[in-house]
């Protein structure tokens, strides 16, 4: 835990304090945040308040007095529940305006954390209790330059095996076929070759498939890949070294000299979208304008309403890059959430709108990385459909 920039960032977003609570292990992102061990042993609820100036202070049972002992700050223990509400409301009297790992609304799932039962106890103490959303987006999805250069690190073998991953396919095709699993395994050999780590293997989803967003290959039920048909690859991954972060891309081509006259049509108004969603982050950015990760997503929904396939556009344009595939930080969502996190800088995310019809589906994805008052794609971009 770094505490003078966790306490310069409360001054700056005029926080009183930060609290953190747990039971249970249920708010991984306070042990990230405060540098606790996940493997650590807890049965009771503890407390940890981060004021914006000042020594913190921490709140635990006295079975589990010494669990918040790597942390500074005056410790306090209870047994019982009126010491425990006694305590706590003792030790949070100077503070009014708390940041928690909470969501009004719970319009941003991934922050709300905290149960309702403590919201309304620390509510009936007179405070307001505020989301911490942008502190969690500063201290978990911002990158150090370490973690940029692993990204771009990933991003220049991914990129290689999408390209090697294509002209496979097309000589196998071609010397007697192949399936979307073999095709996956043939992507995750690429990983071992290339140091790759990744939480899932990567996506080969062919002709229908593709127009599944969340579609896996499955050795049980082989799906051929043949001459003529459309092939969707999303393959994500990071380096096999400590705090490396994740590159993520989505690629579309034909097995074909030339696509059908649909396939180009849905192509060129996805990838459409997905620049349109890139020029409102660049805009904003390059102008010095805080952005939230809603915006993005209307602008590129708005491109994909135009072009007459709204309904097909099913899922946000774009979640946070991190040590996690998903992370976070500020999600380019305006539909599944609003999400009014500010994209903030040294963060990373994913630009990937979508068109799923039953036929098949495109998605085009790349990288946006946030950095000296620029925003930048971080790979290779895809402008044509590939002829496999």
């Amino acid at each position: 835990m770094n505490l003078t920039e966790i306490q310069a960032a409360l001054r700056a977003r005029n926080f009183d304090a930060w609290l953190f609570y747990d039971h249970h292990h249920r708010d991984p992102i306070a042990y990230h945040v405060l540098g606790l061990p996940e493997s650590l042993h807890v049965t009771r609820r503890w407390y940890y308040v981060v004021p914006a100036e000042g020594e913190p202070v921490k709140l635990v049972h006295r079975i589990e007095s010494f669990r918040l002992d790597s942390l500074p700050g005056k410790k306090h223990v209870y047994s019982a529940w009126q010491e425990q509400h006694e305590q706590l409301k003792s030790m949070l009297s100077p503070y009014k305006n708390l940041a928690m790992q909470y969501s009004p609304n719970n319009s941003i799932p991934y922050i709300s954390l905290v149960d309702g039962g403590t919201i309304e106890l620390l509510r009936s103490f007179g405070k307001n209790i505020m989301s911490s959303g942008d502190l969690v987006s500063q201290f978990e999805a911002t990158w150090t330059e370490d973690q940029i250069k692993s990204h771009f690190a990933a991003g220049e073998s991914i990129d290689g095996i999408m390209r090697a991953t294509f002209k496979e396919i097309g000589a196998r095709v071609r010397n007697g076929g192949t399936t979307e699993h073999e095709i996956q395994d043939f992507i995750m050999e690429a990983f071992k070759r290339e140091n790759l780590v990744t939480d899932a293997p990567a996506n080969v989803s062919v002709n229908a498939n593709s127009g599944n967003p969340h579609y896996g290959p499955s050795k049980e039920k082989p799906v051929p890949i043949r001459k003529g048909d459309f092939v969707l690859l999303d393959i994500w991954g990071k380096k096999d070294t400590p705090n490396a972060v994740f590159y993520d891309i989505t690629w579309t081509g034909v097995v074909d000299a030339t696509p059908t006259s649909k396939q180009q049509e849905i192509f060129n108004a996805v990838t459409k979208a997905r620049d349109v969603g890139f020029a409102k982050v660049k805009s904003a950015i390059d102008s010095g304008k805080k952005i939230a990760g809603w915006e993005v997503d209307q602008a590129t929904r708005d491109s994909i309403e135009s072009a007459g396939y709204g309904k097909y556009f099913v899922h946000r344009t774009g979640h946070s890059i991190g040590v996690d595939i998903h992370a976070n930080g500020a999600n380019m969502d305006n539909l599944e959430t609003k999400d009014e996190r500010e994209i903030l800088p040294n963060s990373c995310f994913s630009i990937e709108p979508g068109i799923y019809l039953p036929e098949f589906g495109v998605r085009s994805e790349y990288d946006v990385l946030v950095r000296n008052g620029k925003a930048e794609i971080t790979g290779k971009v895809q402008n044509e459909l590939v002829l496999i």
